[in-house]
């Protein structure tokens, strides 16, 4: 496992180099989080909770300089689908001459009414269905929340590091990439960081 992980984070490395990432720039340890979480962005959350009719989870903290806003600056996916899923999905890029480069993308989901995993496609000549999240580890617990680390992912989750765990019949996920500036050690570090700062928010 450890050889295989090693391996999938050096494949990425060398693919953001050649895409022209540049150097990563040098990452730091994320801070102590709070001992009661808060929602910097309340009022996007609500709606997506309202909209969908089920609790969501508002990142209470994310790697500078992400912020978890639906609509904001670094939100590039905020979408739903017709069977009440959502994927709103943060990222940071920096490329180019002189730039100092990486990459920051974190992911949250949740399947609201269904706790199993998904199946999605793998694309290529030799496409097939396969679980959306595979290739389970060992579990993450932070805020009262038990999380599952899946360390094969798809669609907008590939070479991303991802936490499961279902709460009242939805399944959720929190997934981040492994590119640089971060190592996967360094994802998994951040992921627990996430999840100690998630915030509950129901509809209303």
């Amino acid at each position: 496992m450890e050889a295989l992980l090693t391996a999938a984070v050096t494949s990425v490395a060398c693919a953001l180099l050649a895409s022209g990432c540049g150097e990563a720039k040098k990452a730091t340890a994320a801070p102590a989080v709070k001992a009661h979480a808060t929602c910097a962005h309340p009022a996007g959350w609500q709606k997506l909770a309202n909209r969908i009719n089920a609790p969501v989870y508002c990142p209470g903290w994310l790697p500078d300089p992400l912020a978890g806003q639906i609509g904001g600056k670094w939100n590039n996916i905020n979408s739903v689908s017709a069977d009440r899923s959502y994927l709103e999905s943060f990222v940071w890029q920096e490329t180019g001459g002189g730039a100092a480069g990486g990459e920051l993308h974190v992911n949250l989901r949740a399947y609201p009414g269904r706790t199993k995993i998904p199946t999605c496609r793998t694309g290529g000549s030799d496409s097939r269905n396969v679980p959306c999240f595979a290739d389970p580890s060992h579990t993450v617990t932070a805020n009262g929340i038990t999380a599952r680390l899946y360390t094969v992912n798809q669609d907008a989750d590939s070479w991303h590091a991802l936490l499961l765990w279902r709460r009242a019949g939805t399944l959720y996920t929190l997934s981040e990439h492994v590119a640089p500036p971060l190592t996967f050690d360094h994802v998994v570090r951040y992921l627990k960081q996430e999840l100690a700062a998630l915030v509950l928010i129901k509809p209303v």
